[in-house]
């Protein structure tokens, strides 16, 4: 049985675990932390959002970018300082502009196929993460921004996803809770939401019953590969301790980039900061005032789910800044101020902020495959999405990894099974 590295113990790297133990795998996952989800997958917007396909490489969002880069509490951020990584990060970002149309229809594509590996994984687990399909409703308030919405649609439903065009008044009546005055919306009923913090954590029990190694709280000093034997070395207090296997994957998120280059790889992963709140409803009112339906403000760039009976998140905006991870209160006063405005119902008094650096590829695409060397793979850089896409993308590295391991040994079956 061929032994497997997993770096990363987020999403990513917790759903490739599982469709590698699943194929009959020998799999030790490596997580810096004491428990599973608690950078990136620990408060994102909940969202399953295939409706959120459309990637970034848009020359609108160079000059959003532009106008609001004096601006502390614009949905679209950018330290001026210069850096050779950011800069040739959004040199890159802007080269992948002409593939707008094919990558948004390709995500589209991915988020639809994640789906049934995701929902049909929870169940064979008995996972609980607070699934909610009742659909997602972007809202619009003014009509430019609805016309270029009904652009996105097309490209969608290219990508195979339907959604409809609704009037104020069907978006009132799919969520009454929303105040205000609105343009129109369009309404995606096949999406829906769930705690990704719950979701990892119930998963990660599921591959440890499985048979997979969790080294919690272990730190990677160094990769390294010479293509037949991989090599994990850890940094513990007795100095330190390297660990052999026949491959790895690299699911480490931000982290990705400098791991890669270890390994002679180039990942241009730049770290793009998002904010989240949890808003806890403690009391009757605010429950009943919350929404049900998650919602996407595409002028504020804003999220929600509602995660259970007492848990409101909402979540969003872009901040390129490097590592920081700094939760920052003009930052986060934007979003409390969005749920006073458009759910005054609701107490904001009790909020939990928080703020988690996304894994972004220039292109906006997830980098799934394979590295110079044979025993090297990545399954990372998937931005806003990776809650979305994870799934579809842990299954596509497993069947890859799987096959590179049959033809390594093509006397040992590998055990078949569906997932």
């Amino acid at each position: 049985m061929q032994s497997i590295a997993v770096i990363g113990g987020g999403i990513t790297g917790v759903t490739t675990a599982y469709a590698l133990a699943k194929r009959g795998l020998s799999v030790t996952l490596f997580e810096r932390h004491r428990y599973a989800a608690m950078d990136t997958s620990f408060a994102n917007g909940g969202q399953l959002s295939a409706s959120n396909a459309e990637v970034w490489t848009h020359w609108s969002t160079i000059l959003k970018g532009i106008k609001w880069m004096l601006k502390s509490d614009a949905p679209l951020l950018v330290n001026p300082t210069p850096s050779w990584h950011k800069i040739s990060w959004f040199a890159e970002f802007i080269a992948s502009i002409p593939h707008y149309r094919q990558n948004t229809i390709d995500t589209a594509r991915l988020a639809i196929a994640a789906r049934e590996h995701l929902f049909s994984w929870a169940q064979a687990e008995g996972v609980d993460f607070d699934l909610k399909k009742q659909g997602i409703l972007h809202i619009y308030r003014d009509k430019k921004g609805f016309d270029h919405a009904a652009g996105v649609s097309q490209l969608l439903a290219a990508g195979g996803l339907p959604r409809r065009a609704v009037t104020p008044e069907e978006m009132r009546a799919i969520e009454p809770t929303l105040a205000g005055q609105y343009h129109g919306g369009f309404y995606t009923e096949s999406d829906s939401t769930g705690d990704i913090h719950k979701f990892t954590n119930g998963l990660a029990a599921a591959i440890e019953r499985l048979g997979v190694r969790c080294l919690w709280g272990s730190e990677v000093a160094r990769v390294a590969s010479d293509g037949r034997r991989a090599t994990v070395t850890l940094r513990t207090e007795a100095g330190e301790e390297p660990h052999h296997f026949d491959a790895l994957v690299v699911c480490a998120g931000v982290g990705s980039r400098a791991l890669a280059a270890q390994l002679g790889d180039r990942v241009n992963i730049y770290p793009v900061k998002g904010y989240s709140i949890t808003v806890n409803l403690l009391d009757e009112q605010s429950q009943r005032s919350a929404p049900t339906v998650s919602l996407l403000d595409d002028e504020t760039k804003l999220v929600t789910s509602r995660l259970g009976q007492d848990r409101f998140r909402v979540a969003g905006t872009a901040e390129f800044n490097g590592y920081n991870r700094d939760i920052r209160a003009d930052r986060i006063r934007p979003l409390i101020d969005w749920v006073n405005q458009c759910f005054p119902g609701v107490n904001t008094r009790q909020v939990v902020p928080w703020a988690g650096l996304r894994p972004m590829m220039p292109n906006m695409m997830p980098r799934v495959g394979n590295g110079r060397k044979a025993n090297v793979f990545y399954n990372t850089g998937h931005g806003h999405l990776g809650w979305t896409l994870s799934a579809v993308t842990a299954d596509m590295i497993g069947s890859q990894i799987a096959e590179w391991a049959r033809v390594q040994a093509p006397s040992r079956a590998l055990i078949p099974v569906a997932i």
